[in-house]
């Protein structure tokens, strides 16, 4: 474990991120006393199981990469015999 006073800390900050990227972890001191440290963000324990049992079964088909930000900003398709809705309806009425 690596140790780096505050202000060492400051001026190479890249540095001591790129260790704790690579694994390692940087113990922060002020004054000789351990105040902080930095470790890394534990990895992503992928998909959800019942997600990857859609996957297999052939459901849902994984992402290909992630949805641009612009996504959120198109217009929305025009529903206007209300088809979608009534169709929810319908199957939460059939589901009591």
């Amino acid at each position: 474990m690596k140790k780096a006073g505050v202000a060492e800390l400051k001026k190479s900050l890249s540095e001591y991120l790129a260790a704790v990227k690579a694994g390692g972890e940087v113990l922060v001191t002020e004054r000789g006393h351990p105040i902080a440290r930095l470790v890394p963000v534990p990895a992503r324990t992928g998909t959800p199981a019942q997600i990857r049992q859609l996957v297999r079964s052939g459901l849902v088909r994984p992402p290909h990469k992630r949805l641009d930000e612009d996504f959120w900003r198109l217009p929305r398709p025009m529903d206007r015999d209300a088809a979608v809705l009534n169709a929810l309806l319908a199957e939460r009425k059939k589901g009591q």
